[in-house]
């Protein structure tokens, strides 16, 4: 996708299920996504594409990815597709973040961006572990097609996942791992979704009125220290950690 392609925010046509989550996004502080807030400078600029479905029987959905367990960054961890911001995407306070979380889906999935329609682009978070500055842009999936890993390097597992799944209180948890990093968590579909991706989840249910009760005592161990792959983050994360950080 060129800089020079026309992308936006369209609001309306998007199914009356997803209003509430477009009126996150127009409405929604960052404070009350995370407390981890972008840097007045630096950070390396990064947008994910938040794609919502919807498949018959299942009812709404979300896109993920499994990041391959080579990778030197957030190695085998389920995510959002997307990545860093590249020059030809564009502003990068502005289209290219849209831009960027497009392309970045259609590279890792094989996702056709003309079937995506984005309605709404969430405030601005910071991962401290990784220094990205993320944009999470929300996408409707009007026309879906067959999707997969396309380098086999870089993304392990392409899977959709219900809404209704990830807001079941049996697969909600906080998750508790090595470097003493703690957060929201969600088990589904034989993946344990944390950090960045699972706090957004975790931040959209609630604003969007779609969260239910759940045990929030509930703790799960991720005994996989080769999550935070380079030596870097996981001295990152225990920097933060030291500090009395948690998961958004």
């Amino acid at each position: 996708m060129s800089a020079a392609a026309e992308v936006g925010v369209v609001r309306e046509g998007i199914p009356d299920w997803l209003l509430p989550v477009r009126d996150v996004a127009e409405s929604v502080e960052p404070r009350q996504l995370s407390r981890f807030l972008p840097p007045a400078e630096g950070g390396r600029r990064s947008a994910v594409l938040v794609l919502f479905g919807e498949q018959p029987g299942l009812g709404p959905d979300l896109l993920l990815i499994e990041r391959a367990r080579q990778l030197r960054s957030h190695a085998g961890q389920p995510s959002f597709p997307g990545g860093a911001l590249d020059p030809e995407d564009g502003d990068p306070k502005g289209e290219g973040r849209i831009r960027a979380a497009l392309r970045e889906a259609r590279e890792e999935t094989g996702l056709d961006p003309a079937g995506v329609q984005v309605f709404g682009v969430l405030p601005d978070l910071y991962i401290p572990v990784s220094d990205f500055v993320v944009t999470s842009v929300l996408g409707w999936w009007h026309s879906p097609v067959p999707v997969g890993p396309v380098d086999e390097g870089e993304v392990a597992e392409v899977f959709r996942v219900p809404v209704a799944e990830l807001a079941d209180p049996a697969n909600r948890a906080r998750l508790r791992h090595p470097s003493g990093f703690r957060g929201p968590a969600f088990l589904v579909d034989g993946h344990v979704v944390w950090g960045f991706t699972a706090g957004v989840i975790d931040r959209l249910l609630h604003h969007a009125g779609w969260e239910q009760p759940w045990d929030g005592a509930r703790e799960v161990e991720l005994g996989d220290s080769a999550v935070f792959a380079s030596r870097e983050e996981q001295e990152r994360a225990r920097a933060l950690m030291r500090g009395g950080g948690e998961g958004a």
